[in-house]
Formats: C-alpha cells, sequence, structure tokens
C-alpha cells in the first residue's frame, strides 16, 4: 500500500525567519517557492537529504501549537547525521540552544533536540555503528 515517505509539512509563525533557519542552518535545499495570493500564503517546499521533502507554510495569525505537556500529534522531526558533534557546533554558531547529547539505552545511538524557530523539538540523530 504505502511506497516511501515523500513529505511532512509544517505552519509557521513568521515565514522569512524559518525559511532562513531551514535553509541557512540547516542546509535543506528549496525545490520550489510559492506565493498563494488567495491563501495570503507562504509554501516553501524543501529537499531533505536521503529522499522526502520538507514543506512550510505561512498563514495568516496561526494559533500556537500545544507542546508542554505532551499534546497529542507530531512529536517531533529526527533526523540522522554522521557527524553529530559536528551539527551541533553548525548550530551553537548560529545561536540555537541545543540539549545535551543522550545515549540511547537500547540502541547506544547518541542523539540531541533542539528547537525551530516555532518551537517544534528536532533530533538530530547519531546510528551507533555508522
Amino acid at each position: 500500500m504505502l511506497e516511501r515517505f515523500h513529505h511532512v509539512a509544517l505552519i509557521v509563525s513568521d515565514y522569512a525567519h524559518s525559511k532562513r533557519f531551514y535553509t541557512e542552518v540547516l542546509g535543506l535545499s528549496v525545490i520550489a517557492e510559492t506565493h498563494r495570493v488567495e491563501r495570503d500564503s507562504w509554501k516553501l517546499d524543501l529537499q531533505i537529504p536521503g529522499g522526502g521533502q520538507l514543506e512550510l507554510f505561512s498563514f495568516p495569525s496561526p494559533p500556537a501549537r500545544p507542546s508542554h505537556p505532551e499534546a497529542c500529534g507530531l512529536r517531533h522531526l529526527a533526523f540522522q547525521v554522521t557527524d553529530l558533534d559536528g551539527a551541533i557546533a553548525r548550530l551553537t554558531s548560529h545561536g540555537v540552544e541545543v540539549e545535551p547529547v543522550r545515549v540511547d539505552s537500547v540502541t547506544e545511538a547518541r542523539f540531541t533536540f533542539f528547537k525551530d524557530p516555532d518551537g517544534l523539538p528536532i533530533e538530530l540523530y547519531k546510528l551507533a555503528r555508522s
């Protein structure tokens, strides 16, 4: 039935700030950018390395995302990295606050979390054997 993962869509509160964060800080490539006049909205399609896309949408006055305590729905985005320490250094050089690195007790993988401009948790995950 399912063939492969295609995309995740995010609604952002400040389009320009989020565009800069996802392209300049995280390094995602732009596939397409569309202004939808009838909806007073921007849509930015970004390529995720290894397949799939991230879609950023802007809408006038979107409601805040519930996140604490844990709310139903999307919990976080997770990206696999080959160099966790290098990725953390890149984020902190851009002023992004990164949580201390943790180790998964089952897989022995190292991982950490940080937040996007709207507070969405993003995980960086380094496989134990990669």
